[in-house]
C-alpha cells in the first residue's frame, strides 16, 4: 500500500511508505479515545441535510464504515436511520456505543470491516465520514458494493484543511518550519491548497464498474482555536502520535511557542468538507 504524510496540511496521512506503517497509523486512533472524541471537528449540519435529500429517508438502513466515536453516527441516528457501525477500534467503539446508548436502532460493531462478514440483508446506504482512505484500497469499493442493495448509495467523507478565510493563514506557512526541524519525513515547501485546488474525484468508483458517477457536495467553514486545544487536535492524528515521544514533544513545545507567542494564543483552521455519493449499479 502507498500512501505521504501531509502532517500540518491534512487532517489525515495520504502516504505511508510500507503495509507495516499503514496496520501501525490506523492503529493509533484507538490509544486515546476520548481525546479524539472531544477534539475532533464535527460535521456539518448541511451534510446530512444532503444526504437525507439524495434519497435517504428516514427508516433507511446504514451500514457506517469506520464509525470512531460516533461523531457522524449520532447526526445519522438523529435521522431516524437504522444503524451497523463498524469499528475497528475496541476504546473507539466502546466510546461511540455510550454515546450512541439513546438510540435503539444502532449496533456499534467491534471489527475490521475488510474482515468483518457482511449479514444478509443488504443496506440502502454505506457510510464513511474521514475514514475510507485507510481501508484496505483492494476491497473497499467491491466489498461496499456488495454491503448494498442494487441502486443502494456509498456516501464517503472527506475532510481537508484548506487555505483562505482567515488572517490567521500565515501561521499555517510558519508552522513548517517546526514540522521540518522535528519531523524529517516532512516535504519541502509545503502550502495549504485552496478548496478549488482539490479535485472531485470519483475514479476509483467508477472505474470499479460496480458506481455510477458520483455527486459531491462541499463546505467550507472555519474553526477557532487556543493553543491548549490546537495541541489536543494535533494529538489525535496519527502521524504526530506516531512520531518518538521527544520528536513529538519538541514539535508540539515549539508549534505552543508559535501560537502564544505570535498570535495571542488563538489561531483559526479553515476546513473543507466533501460529501461523495455515487449509486450502486452492479
Amino acid at each position: 500500500m502507498k500512501m505521504a504524510t501531509i502532517r500540518a496540511l491534512r487532517s489525515y496521512p495520504l502516504m505511508v511508505s510500507d503495509s507495516n506503517d499503514y496496520v501501525r497509523l490506523r492503529e493509533t486512533f484507538n490509544e486515546d479515545a476520548a481525546r479524539y472524541d472531544r477534539a475532533r471537528p464535527r460535521y456539518p449540519v448541511q451534510l446530512f441535510d444532503d444526504l437525507a435529500a439524495a434519497g435517504v429517508a428516514p427508516g433507511a438502513r446504514v451500514l457506517e464504515i469506520g464509525c470512531g466515536t460516533g461523531q457522524a453516527t449520532v447526526p445519522l441516528a438523529e435521522r431516524g436511520y437504522r444503524i451497523v457501525a463498524v469499528e475497528l477500534g475496541t476504546d473507539m467503539a466502546a466510546v461511540a456505543r455510550r454515546n450512541l446508548a439513546a438510540f435503539d436502532a444502532v449496533e456499534v460493531v467491534t471489527a475490521a470491516f475488510e474482515q468483518w462478514p457482511l449479514p444478509g440483508e443488504p443496506f440502502d446506504v454505506v457510510f464513511c465520514a474521514t475514514a475510507f482512505h485507510w481501508i484496505d484500497p483492494a476491497v473497499r469499493v467491491s466489498k461496499s458494493a456488495d454491503a448494498l442493495r442494487p441502486g443502494g448509495l456509498l456516501a464517503t467523507v472527506g475532510t481537508h484543511h484548506i487555505a483562505g478565510g482567515t488572517w490567521t493563514e500565515a501561521f499555517f506557512v510558519e508552522i513548517q518550519k517546526c514540522y521540518a526541524r522535528f519531523d524529517p519525513s516532512t516535504p519541502p515547501g509545503l502550502r495549504l491548497e485552496t478548496a478549488r485546488d482539490i479535485v472531485e474525484d470519483d475514479r476509483e468508483l467508477t472505474s470499479s464498474g460496480r458506481f455510477g458517477p458520483a455527486k459531491f457536495y462541499r463546505y467550507e467553514w472555519e474553526l477557532p482555536y487556543s493553543t491548549t486545544d490546537y495541541l489536543d487536535l494535533l494529538l489525535t492524528y496519527s502521524g504526530h502520535r506516531a512520531l518518538p515521544d521527544v520528536r513529538r514533544s519538541a514539535l508540539l513545545n515549539s508549534i505552543a511557542r508559535l501560537i502564544d507567542m505570535d498570535y495571542g494564543g488563538r489561531i483559526v483552521k479553515r476546513y473543507l468538507t466533501e460529501l461523495r455519493i455515487a449509486q450502486r449499479v452492479r
